[in-house]
């Protein structure tokens, strides 16, 4: 394997990996930025209104999104195959 090859293959893993966490991370995001505007209005500053509805949407984005992150991780794993078969043949 080249260097050329090397820094393509690792650009690839960066790219996966930043398009399978994007869409936890983003509900995340807004859910944090959503509360934490709720909690500045309404000037109430409980500890467990930050952490539950983040933490039951993060979750139901995983579920949601799980089919688009293993379809995701399943390309990249067959390309990375076929770089190993073609290369070791």
């Amino acid at each position: 394997m080249t260097e050329a090859e090397l820094i393509d293959v690792a650009r690839e893993t960066i790219f996966v990996m930043l398009k399978v966490a994007a869409p936890t991370l983003l509900t995340g995001l807004a859910v944090g930025l959503l509360v934490s505007i709720f909690q500045t209005l309404t000037q109430l500053q409980e500890q467990t209104l930050t952490f539950v509805p983040k933490m039951l949407l993060v979750f139901a984005s995983m579920i949601i999104f799980l089919p688009f992150m293993l379809h995701s991780l399943m390309d990249f794993w067959k390309g990375i195959m076929d770089r190993i078969i073609i290369g070791g043949g």
